[in-house]
């Protein structure tokens, strides 16, 4: 018995020890992994067996690049700025970080998130859930890098993402409101939080900024136009260099599955802008408005109740508490009081939208309710066609405010303004809004329920607008968009009738929109090439130099009176200019930029005025013969000599630069497709924060896509990175590499590099 005993107990053990080898066996072939092939430039080519090991490869090989810059982002959209640097600092965005934590701790409330994360496919959770774990691998394995090895750098968690991903959602919204929704104080009122008139200044100059440093260019080409036949597509967001909008070049694989390249957004385990097998799509910031204002009448007898449908309501308030360090490195709990009415929260802007004892405003963002966004760049992704693309925007509707344009293997071009837009028809925009405060925003009245968004049950959201009602163009020519109204994306199907809300027809386009329609009409007689697409954006032409440097040099021949000998050199330096914006283009294109932002303010600048008739053509020239012009445009040549010759420089490649690489391109206003905003340095240089960031041009042939690009800031964040700066070099020499899209292709490029990574 005792030896019968024993045996058992060894028998027992063996058998125990076999188990546990199968299960660790299982648990080793089921443990989530991902391949990240590297190829020149760094661009990694993530491939994976499923989901969750996609998402590992994709958190793993954006911490090797991007480490601190998803860190610092993280820190930002949990509302922990002032816990680890302090209240009187402030974000890359120059949000005050006490305003900022308060925003966000209000935006990303836990049972927000969870709801977020519940909303989720379970495919999605699974990639985002890789994602954490891959970054994490690489934070426990290699530790922060020297430019964030500090205390605010830990790992992830799912939550992390969503608020990412929810920032991003706000961003054409609230999100552009923050120091006012933290400013909002009823009358009297104490506030916790309290943004200085500087932080209004602030924020007033980024929501005028919003387009230009998210604007973008887009072209899709169909067959009747393009050289083979095939679709084409050009794609040239302008979007940030730094931070939280900053996009990353990569290529995602699951064999069989999914097969899809191009760039994402920090924390985004999807690509927002490229190419698969059979299309190939940008996006390009629209005008239609993803949030309204509603106007709160107030109670007499008490400023945080206002009146609806005649029933006094009280407004909800709502306590939110962020941790403050102090001077002695103690933290503090700091407690504000956020309002809401049944629109949305108060916001509250000195001199713009008062809080007083008669009224109060209240902010709806359409985007709160859409936890739609990432199953949306999903099934992009994924689709096999452009019906198959068309159908999935058109049912998921989770495109927050972004037009998207495609082009297919087949030869099919298509434009779409099917974002998430608040549905308010014309006929109640006449009803409930004040026409006084225009349509730049719009305004309700927040006194009748009337006034509410209207609910279709055929949209993806209540309260938005149902996909068949808003633009979209298909076409086997060509469509294009450059951040104007959906009106004229192919001037001759032009786009019309719709709520004013979505897109307006009958106003201005801007220069860039024009230059792109005449361009591509000048290419009427031969089929349009790849060459002709990124001339478009390399060739650096500024459009608005043609519509009035002839007036320019009539002034400067004819007008300048006594300023004739300190002028001489600006009229010189613009007559010899080559009306470009290339890194050896002459200081005429600073005396331009000058002249054309100085002018811009002056009302009837315009020689001739804008006109609907003539969209394409009007506005055009400067009218010098006006005093008023001629008056402004010479204290603009003045000024302009002056600081040209304080800067002492002669070539643009010697103004616009990134760190120490000049850079091409200039600003968007004068029509320059190759747009770049800046802002100026100690040096007197300017440096490059936004413009052309991810471009590609795209396209196909029997074997599948065929794709030339740039990353212009380059793939790492990291300066001592060896990816840091070499596509910005590439980007300044005007080199455009292909994409290495098959296996074969991967394999031959000669910096190919293959890392296998668990979780």
């Amino acid at each position: 018995m005792i030896i019968s005993n024993g045996l058992s107990r060894v028998g027992v053990a063996g058998l125990l020890l076999g188990l546990s080898l199968a299960v660790s066996a299982r648990e080793q072939v089921t443990q989530a992994s991902a391949d990240i092939r590297r190829t020149s430039y760094g661009v990694p080519h993530i491939r994976a067996n499923d989901e969750r090991g996609l998402g590992v490869g994709i958190g793993y090989a954006y911490a090797q690049d991007n480490l601190c810059l998803l860190a610092n982002e993280v820190v930002t959209v949990n509302g922990e700025r002032a816990r680890f640097f302090g209240p009187e600092q402030a974000t890359l965005e120059e949000r005050n970080n006490l305003a900022s934590d308060v925003f966000f701790t209000w935006l990303n409330t836990p049972s927000a998130v969870a709801a977020f994360w519940k909303a989720q496919s379970p495919q999605m959770q699974q990639r985002i859930q890789g994602y954490v774990a891959g970054y994490n691998r690489y934070l426990k394995e290699q530790g922060a890098p020297a430019q964030c090895k500090a205390a605010w750098v830990r790992p992830l968690v799912v939550e992390d993402l969503v608020k990412l991903t929810r920032r991003l959602l706000v961003e054409g919204g609230v999100g552009q409101f923050a120091e006012a929704l933290v400013g909002a104080t009823p009358p009297q009122a104490t506030a916790g939080v309290q943004p200085s008139a500087k932080a209004f200044e602030l924020a007033a100059a980024n929501q005028q900024r919003f387009t230009l440093d998210r604007g973008s260019n887009a072209v899709a080409v169909g067959r009747d136009r393009s050289f083979n036949g095939r679709g084409m597509l050009l794609a040239n967001p302008h979007f940030p260099w730094v931070g939280g909008m900053r996009f990353y070049e990569m290529h995602l694989t699951i064999p069989g599955q999914l097969d899809v390249m191009g760039a994402a957004l920090p924390g985004l385990p999807v690509v927002n802008i490229g190419f698969n097998q059979h299309l190939a799509w940008t996006h390009t910031v629209d005008t239609s408005k993803h949030f309204t204002l509603y106007r709160l009448t107030l109670d007499p007898k008490d400023s945080t109740r206002y009146m609806l449908d005649g029933k006094s309501i009280p407004l909800d308030k709502k306590a939110v508490t962020v941790q403050v360090k102090q001077a002695d490195g103690s933290l503090k709990g700091v407690t504000h009081n956020v309002y809401s009415s049944q629109f949305g929260p108060v916001v509250q802007w000195p001199g713009k939208l008062d809080w007083d004892s008669h009224y109060a405003f209240s902010l709806r963002d359409a985007n709160l309710g859409n936890d739609r966004v990432l199953q949306q760049w999903y099934a992009v992704n994924r689709a096999g066609s452009l019906k198959e693309l068309q159908t999935s925007v058109h049912t998921l509707q989770g495109i927050p405010w972004v037009n998207t344009l495609a082009a297919d293997d087949q030869g099919q071009s298509l434009y779409m303004n099917l974002s998430v837009v608040p549905n308010v028809s014309a006929a109640k925009l006449a009803q409930c809004s004040d026409p006084r405060a225009g349509l730049q925003m719009i305004m309700l009245d927040g006194a009748h329920s009337a006034c509410a968004w209207d609910i279709d049950p055929r949209a993806a959201q209540a309260g938005i607008f149902p996909a068949d009602q808003l633009p979209q163009l298909q076409r086997t020519d060509y469509v294009q968009h450059s951040n104007d109204s959906a009106w004229l994306a192919n001037p001759k199907a032009p786009l019309t009738g719709f709520s004013p809300v979505i897109s307006q027809d009958n106003i201005g386009l801007g220069p860039r929109a024009r230059f792109a329609i005449q361009r591509l009409q000048s290419l009427d007689k031969h089929p349009i090439g790849v060459a002709d697409l990124q001339n478009m954006v390399m060739g650096n032409e500024v459009y608005l130099a043609s519509q009035v440097m002839p007036d320019l040099l009539t002034f400067c021949a004819k007008h300048l009176g006594a300023d004739a000998a300190a002028l001489q050199p600006l009229c010189s330096s613009l007559k010899n200019w080559d009306q470009r914006a290339n890194l050896d283009s002459g200081v005429g294109l600073v005396h331009f930029i000058n002249l054309m932002q100085h002018l811009q303010q002056v009302p009837d600048a315009w020689r001739v005025a804008f006109d609907p008739a003539h969209p394409l053509t009007t506005p055009t020239g400067l009218a010098i013969d006006r005093a008023p012009v001629a008056k402004a445009l010479r204290e603009a040549m003045l000024a302009s000599s002056a600081d040209v010759d304080k800067l002492g420089l002669s070539r643009w490649g010697d103004i616009q630069v990134s760190g120490q690489t000049p850079i091409h391109g200039g600003p968007q206003e004068l029509g320059i497709y190759n747009a770049m905003q800046t802002v100026p340095r100690a040096d007197g240089k300017r440096e490059v924060v936004s413009g052309t960031s991810y471009l590609q041009i795209v396209t196909f042939d029997d074997k599948g896509p065929n794709a030339i690009g740039v990353l212009a800031f380059s793939e790492s964040s990291n300066p001592a990175s060896n990816y840091s700066k070499d596509q910005t070099q590439a980007f300044s020499k005007k080199n455009l590499r292909p994409l290495p899209f098959t296996d074969a292709q991967i394999k031959a490029d000669p910096q190919y590099q293959i890392q296998t990574v668990k979780e």
